[in-house]
């Protein structure tokens, strides 16, 4: 218990620190796109952008698993991590579309880019991501927190975008090749796009409740009834109330004469340890014996 709460305090200190540097270093690129009239760099800004508020939405969800639950909000405030997710995908959105748009319009003609600088920019991007990568990963080693590894993906792909910035760059530098500035923008705003789309479709898979894409009710239902007094199970639900929290409810009936409380530890055990289901609620019910009676 005490490691986890170790883990969830250097992950929030972690997270913080790249917030930080990923902000700074998006103000200063978006800026520098504007004065160079790089559309490449602009669109690298905003992939930024989408790193800065999915690690934001990470620290903030990190800071609110914190919150104790109240008779109110029973499951406390997890699927605030969903909204944030949900906006943040929208937003991200509107930003590679706007890109796109710019990008497509200056295809016919681009303008004159500063590719030195460009290149130089990008590397700097390159290098401020790669810190925070190493900076989360010192702090999620040995966890397995979702929160972070989704922020190392994320920054591990914007490292990629930046190093296409710094190709588009060096091929404007030494082949006067101003197209492949618009072109790579474009690229970035496709990728945007991509990775936006699977947190907006997860997130509102977890607002409809659906069951999580790694749990199979069905393999989960056949499990449960191979527990020995088990004979059947009905009325099983899964779903997710936050993108790491499945939960759980089914009807269980077993044997007439089993004891349904030990079979019931023996359930919980079951879904905890093969299915990562830490919160199930289990209606136990006895098998009803038919009697004959003969005479009064």
């Amino acid at each position: 218990m005490g490691g986890g709460h170790h883990h969830h305090h250097d992950g929030g200190r972690a997270l913080l620190v790249a917030l930080v540097l990923n902000g700074v270093y998006t103000v200063g690129q978006a800026l520098a796109g504007i004065v160079l009239g790089s559309v490449a760099l602009l669109a690298d800004a905003g992939h930024n952008l989408s790193d800065v508020l999915a690690l934001g939405l990470a620290a903030t969800a990190v800071w609110w698993a914190r919150r104790p639950a109240t008779p109110t909000h029973s499951f406390g405030f997890r699927r605030a991590e969903i909204l944030g997710a949900l906006i943040n995908g929208l937003s991200v959105v509107a930003i590679a579309a706007v890109i796109i748009v710019e990008a497509a319009r200056r295809v016919g003609n681009p303008p004159e880019v500063a590719g030195g600088w460009v290149m130089l920019i990008a590397g700097l991007g390159v290098l401020v991501n790669a810190v925070s990568v190493w900076i989360i990963h010192r702090a999620a080693r040995g966890s397995r927190n979702l929160n972070l590894r989704a922020s190392i993906i994320h920054l591990a792909g914007d490292t990629l975008a930046s190093v296409g910035v710094v190709l588009a760059g060096f091929l404007v530098v030494t082949l006067g090749w101003e197209v492949v500035d618009p072109l790579v923008a474009i690229m970035i705003g496709v990728v945007i796009i991509v990775s936006a789309w699977k947190v907006l479709r997860d997130a509102v898979l977890v607002l409809f409740e659906a069951s999580p894409s790694h749990i199979d009710p069905e393999a989960v239902g056949t499990a449960m009834v191979g527990v020995p007094g088990v004979q059947e199970v009905h009325d099983l639900h899964v779903w997710s109330v936050s993108s790491d929290f499945p939960a759980m409810s089914a009807h269980v009936i077993v044997g007439a004469g089993i004891d349904c409380h030990h079979v019931r530890s023996v359930l919980e055990t079951l879904l905890s340890e093969r299915f990562q289901i830490g919160h199930a609620t289990l209606q136990m019910e006895h098998r009803q014996s038919r009697h004959l009676t003969v005479g009064s």
